[in-house]
C-alpha cells in the first residue's frame, strides 16, 4: 500500500503549483501519491496538473466540470486516495526539501490516527515566521502519541488541513468532510483531534506556508467571511452528537473559537467597517448559545476584556476600546514618520537643484487634469522606440488615431526614433509633463520610483521577454543574480500597473508568481512578434540588402545573454573558428546583450566582411527575420525566434554555474527548441554535421514552438490596443 497520498485541490494557483509539486515528487522519498484536483481553475493550473500527470505516474490529474470550492475538491481527492495516510496540502504552499523520510518514519514508527506537523509562514521577502510550535510544546512531545485531553493545548496549533497527516481508514470510520464554504478547516481540523486515540507530534518544520499578497481569502473584504459561523456550528453541532465522549473537550473548543471569531474581527483586511456590528453581534450570539456549563479558561489581559464585551454584547464599547487603540498605534507611527522625515535646513537647500525644480514642476502637473488623448510610451529605461511597446505604438495609430502617443527616449538616443514619431528627453520639462498628464502609460520595464500612477492613469507593462531565469520575487533566492536589488520598491512599482502583457501561459505563471498584485493579465502572445509572422520574403531581401548581406548564403545569429553575477563576462565562441565551420559563403551577426551598452570599456571590434558586430541595431527583429539560424545560451531571444519556425542551437557552456547563480524556471538543456551544446567544440560539430536541422532538433522546435508560440499569430498587438485602448472586451473561454 502506498504511504501518503497527497491531495492537492488547485484554484487560481498557476504562478505556485509547479513549486508546490515539485517540493513533493522532489522529495528522497517515493512511497506516495499525488491526486491533484483542478477545481475548475479559470487559469492554466489544470493544464500544469495534466503536464505533471503525463511524464509521472505518481501524480493523478482530476479535472472537474464546476467549481465546487476548496473544501469539496479536497473530498474528491480524498475519495481517490489509496494511501495509508492523506496530506492535504493547498498549491500555493510547498514542502520543506528532505521532510518526507523523517515523516515517514514517524508514521511508521507510531502509527497514529493524526500527526502534527511544524510549519513556517514565508513572506514575499523571502523572510519566514515560526508557528506557535514552541509557544504550544515548549518541550518536545517526542515520539509518543496521545489523546486530545491529555494534551488540549494541541489545540492551539494552527486549524489548517495541511499541517496535519491524518491516517485514511480513520477518516473514513469517521465519516468525516470537508464542509462547502470558507474557513473549510475549521469544521475538519478540531474534530479530527477531539476523535483522535493517537495523536503525534513532529516538531520539524515541514511545510512553507506561503503568505501571498495578492489572491488570499484572508486579504479579501466582504461578508463571506460570515461563513466562518456556521463552521464552527458543526464544530459544535457534532460534539453534541458525540455528548459524554467529548464533554470535557467543551470548554478548551469554546475558547478557541471566541479567539478565532475575534482574531477574524479584527483583521482590517477582511471585515469591512459596516459589517463590523453585524459580525460582533454574531460572536455574542454564538457566545450565548455554546457557552459550557461550567464555564471555559477566559484569557488575561486585554484579551479577556474583549471577552467580556462578548459576552455582555457591548459592542459599542468594544468598538471604542479598538478605536482607541488603533489611535495609540497610529500616534507612535507619526513620532517616528516624524524622526524619519527631519531634515537639517542646510539639506533641505541644498535640495533647490535643477533636478528638485523639476519635480516640484511635475507635482503641479499632478495638479492638472489628465489628458484622455495622451498616450507614453518608453522601452528599455528610455534606449529607444523598441519592443512591445513600439509594436502597440503603431496599432494604436492604426486602430486608435484619437490617441497621441509620444515616447520618452535619452538623450543620446534621439537619433534612433523613427521619423514622425513624437517625443520627449527623459529629464526635461516635457518628460515630468507627459508622466504627469498621459492617459495611458506603456512601458517594456518599469517608470521610475517617483511616478505616481494617478486614478485616472492606466498603466500597461508589456514585459520584454519569457523568462528563463527567475525574475522579480524569485530572485531573492539568488542574491549573487540578484544584485542590491530593492524588492520592496520592485512591488511598489508593480502595484502600479494595471495590465501585464503575457506571451504565453509559461509566462503567466511565472510573472503571477514572480510579481503578485492585482493586475489584469492580457494573455496574448508578444505585440513585437506580429512583425515576424507578417512579414514577407521581400521584406527579409531588403532588410539583408540593408545589413550588407548576401540574398543567398547562410546567416547565422548569435545573441547571447548577460550574466549579473559575472560582470564583463563572455561565452567562449571564436568568430574565426565558427566562420571556417560555415564556408566561404557563411555570415555571422553577433549581438551583445542590452545591459552592454552600460559597459564602456572597449571591446575588439567585430565588423569583418564575414562577421558584424549588430549589438547596436535599434530593432532585432530586423536581425531575426535576416538569419537563418540562431545561436543563444539562456536569451528570451529563443521564444522569439522560434515564430519563424527555423533551426536554433543553445549554446550553454556554463549551463550548471549560471543556473546555480542566477536561477531558472525551466532546464533549456532539457527542453530546447533545438540541438544543444555545451561546449564550443560541441557547437562546431553540430554545424560541421548538419544536427544544427537534425529531425530531432526539428522535433525539438515543434514542441517548444507547441508550448510558447501559440499565441503569436500576428494580431497580438491588436488584441492590447482594442482591450486597452478601446476598452473592448473578448468573450471569455470556459476552462471547464
Amino acid at each position: 500500500m502506498t504511504l501518503i497520498s497527497f491531495v492537492v485541490p488547485a484554484f487560481r494557483v498557476q504562478g505556485y503549483l509547479r513549486e508546490c509539486l515539485d517540493s513533493i515528487l522532489g522529495q528522497p522519498f517515493g512511497d506516495l501519491e499525488v491526486i491533484a484536483v483542478d477545481d475548475c481553475s479559470p487559469d492554466a493550473s489544470g493544464e500544469i496538473i495534466d503536464e505533471y500527470a503525463a511524464r509521472d505516474h505518481r501524480v493523478r490529474s482530476v479535472r472537474l466540470a464546476e467549481n465546487v470550492g476548496l473544501g469539496p475538491a479536497r473530498n474528491v481527492g480524498l475519495d481517490r486516495a489509496v494511501g495509508e495516510y492523506v496530506w492535504f496540502l493547498d498549491g500555493d504552499d510547498w514542502l520543506a526539501p528532505g521532510c518526507l523520510p523523517e515523516v515517514a518514519e514517524r508514521l511508521r514508527a507510531t502509527r497514529p490516527d493524526v500527526l502534527l506537523v511544524d510549519h513556517v509562514r514565508t513572506h514575499w521577502n523571502d523572510t519566514a515566521t515560526r508557528s506557535a510550535m514552541v509557544e504550544v510544546f515548549p518541550e518536545s512531545p517526542g515520539a509518543a502519541t496521545f489523546r486530545l485531553r491529555d494534551r488540549p493545548e494541541a489545540m492551539r496549533l494552527l486549524h489548517t488541513a495541511w499541517n496535519r497527516v491524518v491516517r485514511r481508514d480513520f477518516l473514513v470510520e469517521l465519516g468525516l468532510r470537508f464542509a462547502p464554504g470558507w474557513y473549510e478547516d475549521v469544521s475538519f481540523s478540531y474534530p479530527v483531534l477531539m476523535a483522535a486515540e493517537r495523536i503525534g507530534v513532529l516538531d520539524r518544520v515541514c511545510v512553507n506556508y506561503r503568505q501571498r499578497r495578492a489572491g488570499a481569502i484572508t486579504k479579501t473584504r466582504g461578508d463571506r467571511h460570515f461563513e466562518v459561523f456556521p463552521q464552527w456550528h458543526r464544530v459544535f453541532t457534532l460534539m453534541d452528537a458525540w455528548g459524554p465522549a467529548v464533554a470535557d473537550l467543551r470548554p478548551a473548543v469554546f475558547e478557541r473559537m471566541i479567539w478565532h471569531y475575534l482574531t477574524v474581527l479584527g483583521n482590517g483586511q477582511r471585515i469591512a467597517p459596516e459589517l463590523r456590528p453585524g459580525f460582533f453581534a454574531q460572536i455574542s450570539a454564538d457566545y450565548a448559545r455554546w457557552l459550557p456549563p461550567g464555564g471555559y479558561p477566559r484569557p488575561d489581559g486585554v484579551e479577556g476584556v474583549k471577552h467580556r464585551l462578548v459576552a455582555g454584547s457591548r459592542w459599542r464599547t468594544f468598538s471604542a476600546l479598538r478605536t482607541a487603540g488603533r489611535a495609540r498605534e497610529a500616534a507612535r507611527r507619526r513620532v517616528r514618520t516624524t524622526r524619519r522625515r527631519f531634515v537639517p535646513l542646510a539639506r533641505r537647500g541644498a535640495r533647490l537643484t535643477r533636478d528638485g525644480l523639476l519635480r516640484e514642476y511635475y507635482r503641479a502637473e499632478l495638479r492638472r487634469a489628465v489628458d484622455p488623448t495622451l498616450a507614453v510610451y518608453a522601452a528599455y529605461w528610455y534606449r529607444g522606440y523598441a519592443c512591445n511597446p513600439a509594436a502597440i505604438y503603431e496599432a494604436a495609430r492604426r486602430l486608435a488615431p484619437g490617441v497621441r502617443g509620444v515616447w520618452i527616449v535619452r538623450r543620446d538616443r534621439v537619433h534612433t526614433v523613427p521619423t514622425g514619431v513624437e517625443y520627449v528627453v527623459a529629464g526635461t520639462p516635457g518628460y515630468y509633463r507627459v508622466l504627469a498628464r498621459a492617459r495611458w502609460l506603456v512601458n517594456n520595464v518599469n517608470f521610475p520610483d517617483f511616478v505616481r500612477k494617478r486614478p485616472e492613469q492606466v498603466h500597461v507593462q508589456t514585459h520584454h521577454g519569457t523568462p528563463v531565469k527567475v525574475m522579480g520575487l524569485d530572485q531573492q533566492r539568488y542574491p549573487l543574480g540578484a544584485g542590491r536589488m530593492d524588492f520592496a520598491g520592485l512591488l511598489r512599482r508593480v502595484d502600479r500597473w494595471d495590465y501585464s502583457v503575457s506571451a504565453n501561459s509559461f509566462s503567466t505563471q511565472m510573472w503571477d508568481r514572480a510579481y503578485p498584485a492585482t493586475y489584469t493579465t492580457l494573455e496574448v502572445g508578444y505585440p513585437r512578434n506580429d512583425r515576424l509572422v507578417t512579414a514577407g520574403p521581400e521584406e527579409v531581401r531588403r532588410l539583408r540588402a540593408e545589413l550588407g548581406l548576401p540574398a543567398d548564403g547562410q546567416v547565422v545569429l548569435y545573441a547571447p545573454t548577460h550574466r549579473e553575477h559575472l560582470p564583463g563576462y563572455r561565452p567562449p565562441f571564436d568568430p574565426d573558428r565558427f566562420l571556417d565551420v560555415l564556408g566561404d559563403s557563411g555570415r555571422l551577426l553577433m549581438r551583445s546583450h542590452y545591459f552592454h551598452d552600460r559597459d564602456r570599456r572597449p571591446r575588439r571590434p567585430v565588423d569583418r566582411e564575414r562577421v558584424r558586430d549588430v549589438s547596436g541595431h535599434q530593432r532585432v527583429e530586423d536581425l531575426y527575420l535576416v538569419a537563418d539560424v540562431l545561436v543563444t545560451d539562456y536569451s528570451s531571444a529563443m521564444f522569439d525566434y522560434a515564430v519563424l519556425d527555423r533551426p536554433i542551437v543553445v549554446y550553454a557552456p556554463d549551463w550548471e554555474a549560471y543556473r546555480l547563480a542566477r536561477g531558472v524556471y525551466f532546464d533549456v538543456t532539457a527542453e530546447p527548441p533545438g540541438a544543444v551544446a555545451t561546449t564550443f567544440a560541441d557547437l562546431l560539430d553540430l554545424f560541421r554535421t548538419g544536427e544544427v536541422r537534425s529531425d530531432a532538433a526539428a522535433k525539438a522546435r515543434e514542441e517548444f514552438r507547441g508550448r510558447f508560440c501559440a499565441l503569436d499569430d500576428g494580431h497580438a498587438a491588436e488584441r492590447v490596443v482594442r482591450r486597452v485602448f478601446l476598452d473592448e472586451r473578448a468573450e471569455p473561454v470556459p476552462h471547464c
